[in-house]
């Protein structure tokens, strides 16, 4: 990918975040006003973004319709779309949906409560493989080189002291993870939450996962547990459908 283009993506990445002004963008990313104003004009154009009449910066229509076309189109978001809704409502935590989009894992479907605590996630937004319940889930049905390139942007940053921080660690996790059909953040992420996921497969291999996710204090790790036998009934179903 060159800079330029993967400087755009960031920079469509943040103003998705919240929007921004030309100045915080510049600080943000190290470039000179007239040069960030430039980049911005450029996304612009193509309706990646949008000028508020206060100088803000948010998400063009253009770019909004393209996501929600891809993900109207995305046969996994269907198919799982009223089983983990009824899951849901038998577990009551929070349920992530997540897809294996070429080399990105990312979140295409959420269920939680309104009234409930607000999880970081949001959907569109790609999942930190290696410190994510969904993304272990995933990894660990994918080959050697399916793996590099999901991992091959990764940072390893430590969030938690129970981050895994390298590729080792990660891969003797996986291995674990293949065998028991399941996998677990268990405080990775963030130190308060903690979840349980479960692949999704197809005829052509594994596809996405879900999981079921709680604020520690809500239900721990081993009371996640005890969803697993439903969240991979559930798992099955979606799988039939995708065929």
């Amino acid at each position: 990918m060159s800079k330029s283009v993967r400087r755009a993506a960031l920079i469509i990445d943040s103003i998705a975040e919240g929007p921004k002004t030309v100045v915080e963008l510049s600080q943000m990313f190290e470039l000179h006003r007239s040069t960030m104003f430039r980049e911005l004009q450029s996304l612009e154009e193509v309706g990646y973004v949008h000028r508020r009449k206060s100088g803000q910066y948010t998400l063009g229509l253009h770019l909004i319709s393209l996501s929600k076309l891809a993900f109207d189109n995305l046969d996994l978001r269907e198919a799982a779309h009223d089983h983990i809704r009824r899951l849901h409502k038998v577990v009551g935590n929070t349920v992530h949906l997540a897809a294996l989009m070429e080399s990105s894992i990312v979140y295409v479907d959420k269920v939680e409560d309104p009234n409930g605590v607000r999880m970081y996630s949001r959907i569109g937004k790609a999942v930190l493989p290696y410190c994510s319940g969904v993304g272990k889930a995933i990894l660990a049905d994918l080959d050697e080189g399916g793996r590099n390139a999901v991992l091959a942007g990764s940072t390893w940053e430590k969030f938690t002291e129970h981050t895994i921080t390298s590729r080792d660690a990660l891969d003797r996790e996986l291995e674990i993870v293949k065998k028991q059909r399941w996998a677990a953040d268990d405080r990775e992420f963030e130190d308060f939450v903690n979840c349980v996921a479960v692949p999704i497969h197809s005829s052509m291999g594994v596809v996405g996962a879900l999981s079921v996710t709680a604020i520690r204090m809500v239900q721990n790790l081993p009371q996640l547990k005890t969803h697993l036998p439903l969240m991979q009934q559930t798992a099955e179903l979606i799988s039939r459908e995708l065929g």
